[in-house]
């Protein structure tokens, strides 16, 4: 059973940064996409970035919201995604969500509980 499970989430200050961190369980996660999306109060879950898999090895993705402010990385060793989050605003309110998607005949989506992000104006 795929677990994910995120933490690092808190109270900070605008112009502050927090570090997001993911830990999956219950399968192989080297070939599978790993990222993150948000979810702010009144408002649909949203991508936020994602480390995406291919024979060529990873690539990248962020939202225009977050480019240059975010930086997603991952460690297989470790089944592992993290989210380095920079120049937080208040706008970057939400709790964040923890995404693995694989690929396939049969695509899967797993998701995480979520750990919430407030920054302070």
């Amino acid at each position: 059973q795929v677990q994910l499970v995120e933490s690092g989430g808190g109270l900070v200050q605008a112009g502050g940064s927090l570090r997001l961190s993911c830990a999956a369980s219950g399968r192989t996660f080297t070939n599978v996409d790993m990222g993150w999306y948000r979810q702010a109060p009144g408002k649909e879950r949203e991508f936020v970035a994602m480390t995406r898999w291919s024979w060529r090895g990873y690539n990248s993705d962020y939202a225009d919201s977050v480019k240059d402010r975010f930086t997603i990385s991952r460690d297989n060793a470790r089944n592992a995604v993290y989210l380095e989050m920079n120049s937080l605003t208040p706008e970057d309110t939400a709790i964040y969500y923890c995404d693995v998607h694989v690929t396939g005949p049969v695509p899967v989506e797993y998701w995480g509980r979520g750990t919430q992000v407030t920054v302070s104006s």
